[in-house]
C-alpha cells in the first residue's frame, strides 16, 4: 500500500459496529484512531455529574469551558481511552445513564461547535480513522474515504444488549431496544449535523458479515483510495 495517508470516515446507526471497525482498521493501518461518540459520551457523563441544565445555552457554555478532552493510548488493553479532565473515564460512559442522555447533549449546537473543532485539529496531519454520526458530512466532508454503515435493526439491538449485559445484568432486551429506537430518531431528526448518508459514502451492511470479513473487505477500499485518492466510490458488496 502506498505511504499515502488518507482520512476514513465511519457513519452509521448506534450498535453496527462503527467503533469496533474503526479501531481495528487503524491497528492494521497504523492511524489513530479518534472515537467521537466517546467524545459526546464524555461531555455528556461531565454534564450529569455537575448536574449541568443543558437546556440553558448560558450554562452550557460555562460547563463546555470546564472540559478538557484527550485520548490516551491504553498499553495494557492496546486502544486509546478518552480521558475527561485527565481522568480515564472509558469505564462510564458506556453506562445507561449516558446511553439515554448522549443523543440530546450531542444535538446542542454549542456541544457540537466545541467537539467538530477538536476533531477538525486532530484530523490536520491525516492517516486517522474517525466514526461517528456526522463524520463524513459535517466534519471531514473532504475525506478521500467515506463509509456509512448499518445492520438489521434486531441484529443491532441483540449486539447491543450482549455488550451491555456483560456489564449490568439486569439491563432487559426491551430496554436495549427502546434506547436505541430513540438514539435513532434523535441523532436522524436533529437540526444540528443530522445522522445522513454522505452522498459520496460507501453503504456497508454488515448484517451478514462476521468481523474478518467486513475489515478484509474495508482494507481493500483503503488501498483503493490510498493509492488513488481521488478514485470514484467503489460499489458497495
Amino acid at each position: 500500500m502506498s505511504a499515502h495517508k488518507i482520512i476514513i470516515a465511519i457513519d452509521g446507526f448506534s450498535s453496527c459496529g462503527k467503533s469496533t471497525l474503526a479501531r481495528e482498521l487503524a491497528q492494521k493501518l497504523g492511524y489513530n484512531y479518534i472515537d467521537s461518540g466517546a467524545m459526546y459520551r464524555a461531555i455528556t457523563l461531565y454534564f450529569l455529574r455537575n448536574y449541568v441544565d443543558y437546556s440553558d445555552p448560558g450554562k452550557v457554555l460555562d460547563a463546555i469551558a470546564n472540559i478538557n478532552l484527550s485520548f490516551v493510548f491504553n498499553e495494557q488493553d492496546q486502544h486509546s481511552d478518552i480521558h475527561l479532565n485527565d481522568e480515564d473515564v472509558e469505564p462510564y460512559i458506556r453506562d445507561m445513564i449516558v446511553s439515554e442522555k448522549v443523543s440530546e447533549v450531542a444535538a446542542i449546537r454549542k456541544v457540537r461547535s466545541f467537539a467538530v473543532g477538536q476533531q477538525k485539529r486532530m484530523g490536520r496531519k491525516k492517516g486517522i480513522v474517525m466514526d461517528g454520526r456526522d463524520i463524513g458530512t459535517a466534519v471531514f466532508p473532504d475525506a478521500e474515504l467515506k463509509i456509512f454503515m448499518t445492520a438489521e435493526p434486531e441484529v443491532r439491538v441483540m449486539r447491543r444488549f450482549k455488550e451491555m449485559y456483560a456489564t449490568n445484568q439486569h439491563i432487559t432486551i426491551e430496554e436495549v431496544r427502546h434506547n436505541l429506537e430513540l438514539r435513532d430518531y434523535i441523532d436522524s431528526n436533529r437540526e444540528e449535523s443530522p445522522l445522513r448518508q454522505a452522498e459520496d459514502a460507501i453503504l456497508l451492511d454488515n448484517s451478514g458479515l462476521s468481523r474478518e470479513e467486513q475489515l478484509e473487505i474495508v482494507l481493500e477500499w483503503v488501498k483503493d483510495r490510498a493509492t488513488n485518492p481521488q478514485a470514484a466510490t467503489t460499489p458497495a458488496p
